[in-house]
C-alpha cells in the first residue's frame, strides 16, 4: 500500500512562560516504523520536514526507505494518510477520492463542514482515540498519559510569579503543599494525580464512577478519592489552587461540569488544566490557548503532548504501528482499526450516527 505522512501545520496561540505559540511538532511515524512498513513492502511519502520538530531529519526518514515529497504529494499519493490532527478542509482538497486518513480525529468538535466534505470525497475517517478493541484504546492512552504526565510541570510553571501566585507545588517543612484537584479517574487522571503525588502536592481525585475510583486508589496512594456531586464539587473547587479536567466521553463532546459561577468561587491566581479541551472542554470558560479570565489562569492546549514531540512521536508509532502491520490492502480490514472509523469510504460510521 502507499502510505503519505504530512507535516503538521497546527499552532495555537499561548501566552508567556509557553511563549507567543505552541506547533504541532508530532508525527505519526518515525523513520524506524518507516523501515517496518518499507520491509513489508509498502512505500511511504514522507513530506520533507515532517519530522524536523521531533528531531527526525529528512535523511533519517530517507534511509529508512521513504520518499521525499511536496506536501500535495505527501496527501495526494497516499492510500493511506497518517495524520496528528484532524485534517483541515484545505487538507482535505489535497487527499486523493477513497483514501483513508488517520489522525485524532475528535470530529465531536470539528470546523463546520469537514465531515461533509470528507464524505463528498468517499474517504474513510479513523480517529486515533477509538481506535482498540473490548474498551481498550492504546493510541489514546499512550498520549493520556503523556498529557497527565506533564501536569505538575506545566502547573508549576503556571503557578510562578509574575503569571501565578506564587505557589511552590511540594511547599516546604511548615508550608503545606499546593492542593490539586482532578476531575476524572480515567488514564490520564490517574496519570496526573500519580505525577503531582510524585512532586509533593496534595491530590484529590474525583469521579461519578466508584469502580474507576476503586481503581485509582490503587495506583495513586496517597490521594484523596470522592464521587463528583454538586456539592463537593462546590467544596473542592474552592480550595484548589490547581484544578485539573480529565473527563472523557468516547466520541463525544466532554460535559460541561465547571459554570462559570463554580469557577468565580475559585481563589486569584490558581489554575484550571483543562486537558478535555480536545473534546471541548470542561469549563463554560475554556477555549483554545492559554490565558487568564476571572482571575483564573486557562491552560486549555488541545495537543499537550505536543510539548514533547519526540516521546509522542515515538509513543504513537509504537502504538499504531502493530495495527499498520496487521494491513495488508485495506486499514478497514483490521478489527481494531475499523473502530475507529467515524467514516466508511464516505459513509458515515457508528460514531457518527
Amino acid at each position: 500500500m502507499d502510505f503519505g505522512l504530512p507535516k503538521e501545520q497546527a499552532t495555537l496561540k499561548t501566552s508567556p512562560p509557553f511563549g507567543e505559540e505552541v506547533r504541532e511538532g508530532r508525527v505519526a511515524l518515525t523513520p524506524q516504523g518507516v523501515r517496518e512498513l518499507v520491509a513489508r513492502g509498502h512505500r511511504v511519502y514522507v513530506e520533507r520536514g515532517a519530522g524536523e520538530r521531533a528531531g527526525f531529519p529528512d535523511a533519517a526518514y530517507e534511509e529508512a526507505g521513504a520518499r521525499l515529497v511536496s506536501r500535495e504529494e505527501a496527501f495526494g499519493r497516499g492510500e493511506v494518510v497518517l495524520k496528528v490532527g484532524r485534517p483541515t478542509l484545505e487538507e482535505v482538497a489535497l487527499l486523493r477520492p477513497g483514501a483513508t486518513v488517520m489522525a485524532f480525529m475528535h470530529l465531536a468538535v470539528a470546523e463546520s463542514g469537514l465531515v461533509e466534505a470528507m464524505a463528498a470525497k468517499g474517504l474513510s475517517a479513523i480517529g486515533y482515540e477509538l481506535v482498540g478493541a473490548e474498551g481498550k484504546r492504546p493510541v489514546l492512552k499512550a498520549m493520556s498519559e503523556i498529557a497527565g504526565r506533564l501536569a505538575p510541570q506545566v502547573a508549576g510553571r503556571l503557578l510562578e510569579a509574575p503569571m501565578g501566585p506564587g505557589v511552590l507545588l511540594p511547599g516546604l517543612p511548615g508550608i503545606p503543599p499546593a492542593d490539586v484537584v482532578i476531575l476524572g479517574a480515567g488514564v490520564l487522571g490517574r496519570a496526573a494525580a500519580r505525577a503531582f503525588l510524585g512532586a509533593g502536592a496534595s491530590v484529590y481525585l474525583l469521579d461519578k464512577e466508584l469502580s474507576a475510583l476503586e481503581e485509582a486508589a490503587h495506583e495513586a496512594r496517597g490521594a484523596v478519592t470522592a464521587l463528583i456531586t454538586g456539592s463537593r464539587l462546590e467544596r473542592y473547587v474552592a480550595f484548589a489552587d490547581v484544578l485539573v479536567g480529565a473527563v472523557a466521553v468516547p466520541g463525544e463532546r466532554t460535559p460541561v461540569l465547571l459554570s462559570r459561577a463554580l469557577l468565580a468561587r475559585m481563589r486569584p491566581g490558581s489554575v484550571l488544566l483543562d486537558f478535555a479541551i480536545d473534546q471541548g472542554g470542561i469549563a463554560e470558560t475554556s477555549r483554545p490557548g492559554v490565558y487568564q479570565e476571572l482571575g483564573i489562569t486557562h491552560f486549555c492546549l488541545p495537543n499537550v503532548p505536543a510539548l514533547v514531540p519526540r516521546t509522542a512521536s515515538h509513543a504513537l508509532t509504537a502504538t499504531l504501528l502493530p495495527f499498520l502491520l496487521r494491513m495488508e490492502e485495506d486499514p478497514l480490514e483490521v478489527p481494531e482499526l475499523r473502530q475507529g472509523a467515524y467514516l466508511l469510504l464516505g459513509q458515515k460510521g457508528g460514531h457518527l450516527e
